[in-house]
């Protein structure tokens, strides 16, 4: 027998525990995408006695972020698990992506995503949208001289 499908909006306010994980997933992801780098940039910045280039630092955070990122996904993917147990629906939740939409407009969506895949694509929208904006208003110029 195939569970209730609810709404994502109605099992968030009905279940603190589900709102909870989904606000985990969130600073999860936001740390995997700022949080990892800056710190083993920090711990690479930290490691050297000399403000000559070594290779050290820069194989330490050529190898170090990919695999905490790794490891943090892996505990997000840990996170959606017990999302999926709390509420007791399947991973999946229906969420219609606007590249996903038929330009029949069918009524089937097809493919259903998870709420971590949800989370994720809103955390890196925001850290590009972030990104751009720092880059074209903040950052400055480069170039020698302007």
């Amino acid at each position: 027998m195939k569970p209730v499908e609810r709404s994502l909006t109605r099992t968030l306010v009905t279940r603190p525990a589900a709102l909870l994980l989904v606000l985990l997933m969130i600073v999860g992801s936001v740390f995997m995408w700022v949080g990892v780098p800056l710190i083993w940039l920090y711990v690479a910045s930290h490691a050297t006695k000399t403000s000559a280039p070594t290779l050290g630092p820069y194989l330490l955070v050529i190898f170090a972020v990919p695999i905490s990122m790794f490891v943090v996904g892996k505990l997000l993917f840990r996170l959606n698990g017990a999302y999926s147990r709390v509420t007791g629906q399947p991973y999946e939740v229906r969420v219609q992506l606007p590249w996903h939409r038929s330009l029949r407009d069918q009524t089937n969506p097809g493919r259903r995503s998870t709420v971590l895949e949800v989370v994720m694509i809103c955390s890196v929208a925001v850290a590009v949208t972030a990104f751009a904006i720092w880059f074209f208003f903040f950052a400055g110029s480069s170039l020698p001289g302007s």
